[in-house]
């Protein structure tokens, strides 16, 4: 599980609106802006979060940690190590 924070972090880190990441995960761009407000994980279905972060690691990005410990992400891209 990804956490609010590590969304807009993702997100932020790729220079993506909210507009673009909620039409490359297939969600609104109202849910990706409530879900970067809340802490820890947000509250929303598994599906939903399964599709921002699938959309985010395709990009490049990582998530490292976990929602309890040094949650983060690590931006790859194609081609990079």
């Amino acid at each position: 599980m990804v956490t609010g924070t590590q969304i807009k972090a993702a997100r932020s880190a790729l220079q993506w609106s909210a507009d673009l990441l909620a039409a490359r995960a297939g969600v609104a761009s109202k849910t990706i802006r409530r879900l970067e407000s809340e802490q820890g994980v947000p509250q929303t279905t598994t599906s939903t979060l399964a599709k921002i972060q699938a959309a985010l690691e395709a990009a490049g990005i990582e998530f490292i940690g976990t929602p309890l410990d040094g949650p983060g992400i690590r931006v790859r891209f194609p081609g990079h190590r």
